[in-house]
């Protein structure tokens, strides 16, 4: 529960940053100079990009959640077995060893949306974020219908 508080915190402060922003970017578009004219029209056009981006992020997060729950209600979230150093971080070894049945289980049913969503754990759990969110949003694809390429 304290990491969904701290996004929400952090989402809108960012949001109101965004306003902020908007704001400036908007006196400076109204002040007529043609160099402050620019300026305000790339502080006007930072907020839509971030906010999209904010949007994009959040949606990805709910249903990725979504997809937890339902997956923890059918008692199909991975188990933790993983080996941990004396600081508590994931030893290496170990998540290279889950990450391998996990590969193997995906490759099996590549179809599963439970397969890649175990998947994209293993990814996380390896350090290899950007590929447990390709992972997770095949996942997703999955799960809606809709079509996957490869």
């Amino acid at each position: 529960m304290g990491g969904k508080i701290t996004y929400v915190f952090l989402a809108t402060v960012l949001v109101l940053v965004f306003g902020v922003v908007g704001m400036e970017g908007v006196l400076l578009l109204l002040t007529g100079e043609p160099a402050a004219m620019a300026m305000g029209a790339v502080a006007f056009l930072m907020p839509c990009v971030g906010g999209w981006f904010l949007w994009k992020n959040t949606s990805f997060a709910r249903r990725a959640h979504r997809l937890a729950a339902e997956l923890e209600a059918e008692g199909g979230l991975p188990v933790d077995e993983l080996r941990r150093t004396q600081g508590g971080r994931i030893d290496r070894d170990s998540a290279d060893e889950v990450f391998a049945l996990r590969k193997a289980e995906t490759e099996e049913s590549p179809e599963d949306w439970r397969c890649w969503f175990r998947l994209a754990v293993a990814y996380h759990d390896a350090r290899d974020t950007p590929r447990a969110r390709k992972a997770m949003q095949r996942a997703i694809a999955l799960h809606a219908g809709r079509p996957v390429s490869a």
